[in-house]
């Protein structure tokens, strides 16, 4: 599993078309910690989630502001096309996976 790319233009309309449990990465071109990420969250999550998605932020700036992303990468869970929560973890296997599995079993955030 590999990172797709969306837009401001189709980040509504796929992500509704996408069923289970997609992380969503809000990212730039320079930054290394989001490569890092890109590279590593497909073998850590892979099992965890269906679907995984890169937003360049400085593209999108609308849906950064309406997401509310002040540093990057920023990462957020949808369920069923839906927003769910953030995901704020150590950037490491472990603790990522373990976030994950946490806000799952959670109940659903209003969207920002």
């Amino acid at each position: 599993m590999s990172f797709q790319e969306l837009c401001e233009s189709d980040f509504h309309s796929r992500l509704a078309a996408s069923p289970g449990v997609a992380v969503v990465m809000f990212a730039g071109p320079h930054c290394g910690a989001c490569k890092r990420l890109e590279k590593l969250l497909p073998a850590w999550l892979g099992n965890q989630v269906d679907h995984l998605y890169k937003i360049d932020a400085q593209k999108s700036t609308g849906l950064a502001r309406a997401y509310e992303v002040f540093h990057l990468p920023g990462l957020f869970v949808f369920v069923n096309g839906r927003y769910h929560a953030p995901l704020s973890a150590e950037a490491a296997p472990g603790p990522m996976l373990a976030a994950l599995e946490r806000l799952l079993r959670e109940p659903a955030r209003e969207e920002p």
